[in-house]
């Protein structure tokens, strides 16, 4: 009989994840509650593409996607979306692929535009070898970088992963910030606590640094508000709080999901960068992960010093053309 890949509205994906449990949504970056509030901040332009996979009655797939500029790409972008993949049943996939792919080529559809996605996407080690099997042409071409670490099951043996000179580093800037008063590190999920603290995170957002003013536009402040509150009500989003003396001098967005801690967005007072706020701040953020019993950091996206300083190591992430047109 085949498979079926049917469409389904931006409402009805959260009842997609309710009802196909089997379905691996293992990146926040496609959750429904992310997928609505993107769209809400910036899905104008785009028409959704959005496409549920199924043998018979069972549910093998969900493709987040969208059309913009007559090109089928995931749901989101780069300025907000580090990176991306296809929702699937784990030991379907290559049968949930091929059918999306005749799929799309049916609606005609002529060009894939997916990116950014990691090396162990499903995109990178499935759907290019079921593309390219059915001999259409297909490139992959590194484009940026994000850190990630294991963590140990403490934070000694946290410090001892980091290099001689880093692991000084951070026990002689932690010694330091110690001296300087009372600190505290409080990580937040209460969703009635979100919009006080977010006033806060925005000010030591913009003030920290030129460029994080400049990408902090009053859409994406929008965007922000919206989405810290969608994925804390769904129960994956927490915001760290440094604190010194009883003031707030960092703050910090992650994500938690699946064993992972992601740091997504971060601020600090420059007032109190003599004492590392910012890099502190993520130090503890790591400590309580660890204390927490997650197994992975993710720095996420970019190629900032700190991240290498505090242990992450550096995964590639690709953009991946697609033909739906044969050679």
């Amino acid at each position: 009989m085949g498979c079926s890949v049917t469409s389904v509205n931006l409402p009805d994906v959260a009842a997609v994840r309710r009802d196909a449990p089997g379905l691996a949504w293992s990146l926040p970056f496609v959750l429904p509650a992310w997928l609505e509030v993107w769209w809400e901040s910036f899905g104008e332009d785009c028409e959704p593409c959005l496409r549920v996979i199924r043998d018979g009655d069972e549910v093998i797939g969900f493709a987040p996607m969208m059309v913009k500029g007559g090109t089928v790409a995931f749901m989101g972008d780069t300025d907000v979306c580090d990176y991306q993949d296809f929702v699937l049943k784990p030991g379907r996939e290559r049968d949930a692929l091929g059918a999306w792919l005749d799929a799309m080529t049916a609606e005609g559809v002529t060009a894939l535009d997916l990116g950014h996605v990691r090396p162990d996407s499903i995109v990178v080690t499935i759907l290019t070898d079921v593309a390219k099997e059915r001999g259409l042409a297909v490139t992959l071409a590194d484009e940026t970088v994000s850190f990630e670490m294991p963590l140990p099951a403490d934070f000694e043996g946290y410090l001892e992963m980091l290099d001689k000179k880093q692991r000084h580093e951070v026990r002689r800037k932690m010694r330091r910030i110690g001296a300087a008063g009372e600190v505290t590190y409080d990580v937040v999920s209460d969703f009635a606590a979100m919009p006080a603290l977010l006033d806060d995170f925005f000010k030591m957002f913009t003030e920290s640094r030129a460029d994080k003013a400049d990408f902090m536009t009053a859409d994406m402040e929008v965007f922000f508000r919206a989405m810290v509150s969608a994925l804390a009500e769904v129960g994956i989003l927490s915001i760290g709080v440094l604190r010194l003396d009883g003031k707030d001098i960092a703050s910090i967005i992650c994500f938690d999901q699946e064993g992972t801690r992601y740091l997504y967005n971060c601020g600090y007072d420059p007032d109190y960068t003599g004492v590392s706020a910012g890099q502190i701040s993520k130090v503890l953020a790591i400590r309580d992960a660890i204390e927490r019993g997650f197994t992975t950091f993710d720095f996420l996206k970019g190629h900032e010093d700190y991240k290498h300083h505090l242990g992450g190591r550096e995964v590639k992430l690709a953009r991946c053309r697609i033909q739906l047109a044969r050679k």
